[in-house]
């Protein structure tokens, strides 16, 4: 039975779970459908491939071993049966509706912890599929590499396999450690030193902060989800007008959609920056490396409440200067590279306790996911349309997510569907922000 031992960020992911905050990622794919019966064939398809990528048949297993007491193991599953895992749901004309019914729901953690969702549209000409990977089975890169062995072939850049090593037992690792202990004291001390510059940096992003109300929430277990779809080329004509780079301007243009959508509700903008916390992957292509989470982050103040949408978008491209000079092992969004020195059983213990403070941490998740410039299908239907969804943090109330696919930006919105009841609100607010920018850019 293949199996490794779980990283310790996927570890953390693994236990700060809860019935009300699950921590999976998704992505809602729409394809062009060629007859009413697609959907139904899709999820044939579907649960038929599944059974031969090796990646979907890895389940999480806690183990009490003395070296990773409290730790878990991803490995196969001997009784993996697809038809568990691939569900084929009663027609709908509202794909996002049920998607965020179907968001809200844990995967069942005694199985490999991934479920794809065919949903047919009433329409007869198209039809969506709801993946939702485990964020300890995959990052959004490796759930991309997932979901691609179930669609149709295509030639995605391929990384070197990592080569599995045998564990060693307890004699082994207590021998070697004389050698070990001058590059541990050193690590030590350089882990310190970066502990303390990231405690520093985070108390230091609260100072003179205005809490954003709608950005929180008492957890209801609820969720709703939007996508909007945004021209690229416009992205391109803001870019090369107002400088900055793509990503800038579409971190630009979630800071705009916030105020247009708190002015809207009647919640005020003025005073407002709320701390965004931006994932960074420093997972590098075509290495071989392990296949669990590689994340650090950049955490900036979302300007919010500045009337100019360029001066906005200014402020987002300093702020990612900044953080990209400083590199993204430290600075307070770098929060995530500290797991890597919590033992196992601080994870399994301390896990819910850290899920609770992620909101004295950031206020919203804004997130890329990069996908493949070719198209993708499955059965011969042509994907048209792909949102990313984020977990949302226990206290949060929305996250967004971000894909360039085809010569299109898809903004994938998760919500907390009590305290976000007005989500297709800041689904225009995002539309009518890029609209701002191309007429204060004269584009």
């Amino acid at each position: 039975m293949t199996s490794d031992l779980l990283a310790p960020l996927d570890l953390a992911f693994w236990n700060m779970e809860s019935d009300r905050h699950p921590m999976h990622l998704g992505a809602l794919g729409v394809f062009a459908a060629h007859s009413p019966t697609a959907g139904a064939h899709a999820a044939d398809l579907l649960a038929a491939r599944a059974a031969a990528v090796p990646g979907l048949r890895m389940r999480i297993r806690d183990i009490w071993q003395p070296l990773a007491f409290g730790g878990a193991t991803r490995e196969t599953d001997p009784d993996f049966d697809p038809l568990n895992h691939v569900r084929l749901h009663a027609p709908t004309d509202d794909f996002h509706a049920v998607a965020g019914r179907l968001m809200e729901r844990p995967l069942e953690r005694g199985r490999p912890p991934w479920e794809a969702h065919v949903l047919p549209g009433e329409d007869g000409v198209s039809f969506a599929v709801l993946f939702k990977f485990h964020h300890a089975l995959a990052d959004g890169l490796r759930a991309l590499k997932l979901a691609a062995g179930v669609l149709d072939p295509v030639d995605l850049p391929e990384r070197a396999p990592r080569a599995i090593e045998p564990p060693r037992g307890l004699l082994s690792d207590v021998r070697r450690l004389p050698a070990l202990v001058p590059g541990l004291l050193r690590g030590a001390l350089s882990d310190a030193g970066r502990a303390v510059d990231i405690g520093a940096s985070l108390a230091r992003s609260t100072l003179g902060m205005r809490p954003c109300a709608a950005l929180t929430s008492t957890p209801s277990g609820t969720r709703r989800t939007a996508g909007v779809v945004v021209d690229i080329d416009d992205v391109h004509r803001v870019r090369k007008s107002a400088g900055g780079t793509v990503n800038d301007v579409l971190i630009a243009v979630v800071a705009g959609a916030l105020r247009r959508w708190l002015d809207e509700r009647g919640d005020g903008s003025e005073g407002v920056a709320p701390r965004a916390l931006i994932p960074v992957s420093r997972r590098r292509p075509r290495t071989a490396q392990p296949q669990g989470n590689r994340l650090s982050g950049y955490l900036i103040r979302l300007p919010v409440d500045d009337p100019d949408p360029l001066r906005r978008l200014g402020a987002v491209r300093t702020a990612m200067v900044r953080n990209k000079d400083a590199g993204s092992d430290r600075g307070a969004g770098a929060v995530a590279l500290l797991a890597d020195h919590v033992p196992a059983l601080g994870h399994r213990l301390g896990g819910p306790l850290v899920g609770q403070a992620a909101r004295l941490w950031f206020d919203i998740l804004v997130t890329s996911v990069p996908l493949p410039g070719i198209g993708l299908r499955l059965g011969g239907h042509q994907l048209a349309e792909v949102y990313p969804l984020a977990p949302l943090a226990p206290g949060q109330a929305l996250a967004v997510a971000i894909s360039t696919y085809r010569g299109s930006v898809h903004y994938g919105l998760v919500a907390d569907a009590r305290a976000v009841p007005d989500l297709e609100v800041f689904a225009r607010a995002v539309s009518e922000e890029v609209e701002a920018l191309l007429t204060a850019c004269d584009c």
